[in-house]
């Protein structure tokens, strides 16, 4: 499944190191991570890690790009 994360701020190269799979672009004062995630385990893997480095999760939706 394809999904856009988005959170809060623009991420340094440093924090983006933490999401590899996932492409990030700049949108104003906020990141939008996209990507390919296996299943439902693996977006849980990425929010945790987004709450784990202090991150404010906006939202998450599923893409059908």
């Amino acid at each position: 499944m394809q999904y856009e994360i988005v959170v809060r701020g623009l991420l340094s190269e440093t924090l983006l190191a933490a999401f590899p799979t996932l492409r990030a672009e700049a949108q104003e004062a906020e990141t939008v991570l996209a990507g390919t995630l296996a299943d439902q385990a693996a977006l849980y893997g990425v929010i945790a890690q987004i709450e784990a480095l202090g991150l404010e999760l906006i939202e998450v939706r599923r893409t059908h790009s």
